[in-house]
């Protein structure tokens, strides 16, 4: 068919479902994580395309595409589609294009919701210019995994490795020096830490919106038939190509739903949804060598290690993944494309039959070669992004502030009070509440018994309270971000029963100012924490003091103080009233 022709219209159609892969990552990552980052995920996911196209016009083509230098390793950089515009093959540049945005795309979910825009920017020029080209080169760009190893010849037909795994192992080396959420690891009291060797604990941060996410999935899902399909060479081949994708698809989304049933009683969603991209990711580089019952298996395989990858470097690794990526494109690329190795039915770029896997009768030569290749690739990949995160985190900082992080990045970073501008505000961070934390930390055994349902007894009789003592509520509005060092203030000085509201409001300085699409936009009413005390042993002048001085930072925001008198207070579990009601058991 002409579509097959050298025009390749299917080819650049398929190119095209490539560059609308941006899209669903963009939605996974947004309903992945907490609504106050939301625009900083979409213009990450929106400017890592637009810089590397430009970086890839100037450098990545030609180290990509160029011709061949150094044994293999290289292209020679060239301007060659701007010297020779009427000859050059725009076909092909286009379609590494593509792939290079979306390999460089999947480090913004390992490290959203705490980066500094502009070093996410520098990260996507560098990976875009140098990073992905090169290794790109050795198997695309005939560089020297093109040549035949042992009898046989490295596959990754679309990408489990080439654009995957070192998505993947970007991602992780990325949210390891950059470090967790605030808030998403304990220390053996119970608090929030950013050291990986302090944590004793893992709080669950749910992502803001599963509709988006899934509606991401559904897109990268349909794109990915041209992801795997666009290079085929015809019609044949293209439909084995998107059955065996889809095969692997809906085996790992099935594999994960089941495992995540059994181990956790009910069927995990966001999980769920990550198999089936595990399913995909698997696939990539053997889906036009293997046959049903090999993506049958890859899918299944994929949909039981992401789940467990995902908690291994959760729990075990103390790397924070907001998203799962590291487990989706790192570890299931590096699976997918051993893979090959094992259920090659012995089709391969080059067009010889021998080259099968092991278990098609191959032996172990493919696999071997497999392994060497994933071996060079992820060498190349940890080396480069090492030294370029290592370089940004002691030049321009790689980590937003802990203020910036909590109120959010899209406040601080781009000016955009929310991204769902008149619905619900901003959300009181999850982090910061006790409940939350505690929900994380197992209660001492005393504790335990307390929190069980107690069997129905008769009513204590109500006591009075220590005759002649004052009661106070104090009532403290201050900034979200300044909670933490507030509640450890009140600790300290003995206050230890509080309530914890997210509210709005404002003071005389009428809220802030910020603008939107160039016209200024009035927020009159901003998210604020309030937190109200009732005491009567501890005087009510050393609270104000300790919330002063733990709320004070001398600019305008920094909250107000009100008092009052109480008339009274009932402990309903015991009866006791007034002062006796405010003192520990």
């Amino acid at each position: 068919m002409e579509i097959f022709g050298s025009a390749g219209v299917w080819f650049l159609i398929g190119a095209i479902l490539v560059w609308f892969m941006q899209a669903g990552f963009a939605m996974v990552e947004t309903g992945f994580t907490r609504a106050k980052h939301a625009g900083n995920i979409i213009m990450k996911n929106l400017l890592d395309f637009c810089l590397g196209t430009i970086v890839f016009i100037l450098l990545g083509a030609g180290l990509l595409m160029g011709e061949d230098a150094l044994f293999g390793l290289v292209g020679i950089p060239n301007l060659d589609l701007i010297a020779n515009f009427a000859t050059y093959d725009w076909s092909t540049f286009f379609f590494n294009l593509v792939f290079c945005a979306t390999t460089a795309t999947i480090v913004s979910g390992a490290m959203a919701e705490r980066t500094k825009f502009l070093s996410y920017c520098i990260y996507s020029l560098v990976i875009s210019a140098v990073v992905y080209p090169i290794e790109a080169h050795w198997v695309w760009g005939g560089g020297w995994l093109t040549q035949e190893i042992a009898g046989v010849y490295y596959v990754d037909f679309a990408g489990s490795s080439l654009i995957h795994m070192v998505g993947g192992i970007s991602s992780f080396i990325g949210a390891l020096i950059l470090g967790p959420r605030y808030g998403k690891y304990l220390d053996k009291d119970g608090r929030p830490t950013l050291l990986r060797r302090e944590a004793k604990f893992v709080r669950a941060i749910p992502g803001h919106n599963i509709p988006i996410g899934a509606l991401g999935v559904f897109i990268l899902w349909f794109c990915w038939y041209g992801f795997n399909g666009a290079a085929t060479s015809g019609m044949t081949q293209l439909a084995q190509v998107l059955v065996t994708t889809t095969v692997a698809a809906a085996t790992g989304t099935i594999s994960t739903m089941v495992f995540t049933w059994i181990k956790n009683k009910k069927p995990d969603v966001s999980m769920t949804l990550n198999g089936s991209l595990a399913g995909l990711v698997a696939v990539t580089a053997g889906c036009a060598n293997v046959d049903v019952v090999g993506a049958f298996f890859i899918g299944l395989v994929a949909g039981i290690l992401v789940d467990v990858a995902v908690e291994f470097i959760d729990k075990k690794l103390h790397v924070d993944d907001p998203v799962g990526a590291i487990a989706v494109h790192g570890v299931n690329g590096l699976w997918g494309t051993l893979a090959v190795g094992l259920f090659s039915t012995g089709i391969n770029p080059v067009g010889d039959s021998a080259q099968k896997g092991l278990f098609y009768g191959g032996g172990f030569n493919m696999l071997g070669v497999q392994l060497l290749g994933v071996v060079c690739i992820a060498a190349w990949t940890i080396l480069c992004m090492v030294v370029l995160f290592q370089i940004l985190k002691h030049t321009c900082g790689i980590r937003a502030s802990k203020i910036e992080e909590i109120e959010g990045l899209d406040k601080h970073e781009h000016g955009l009070v929310s991204a769902y501008a008149n619905f619900a505000p901003v959300p009181l961070a999850a982090e910061m509440l006790d409940a939350d934390m505690a929900s994380a930390v197992p209660l001492p055994a005393a504790a335990a018994s307390e929190a069980q349902p107690a069997p129905r007894a008769a009513i204590p009789v109500v006591r009075a309270g220590e005759a002649g003592a004052k009661l106070s509520k104090v009532v403290i509005v201050a900034k979200q971000s300044k909670f933490d060092d507030l509640k450890e203030a009140l600790n300290a000085i003995g206050v230890t029963g509080i309530t914890v509201t997210q509210v709005l409001g404002c003071g005389v300085e009428k809220g802030a100012s910020e603008y939107y699409r160039g016209v200024k936009v009035d927020m009159d009413l901003l998210p604020k924490v309030k937190v109200e005390v009732v005491v009567s042993k501890v005087p009510v002048e050393k609270v104000v003091e300790a919330a002063r001085s733990a709320l004070y930072t001398g600019h305008i925001g920094d909250g107000k103080i009100f008092v009052y008198d109480v008339e009274d207070v009932v402990r309903v579990r015991t009866g006791e009233s007034g002062y006796d009601a405010l003192q520990e058991d």
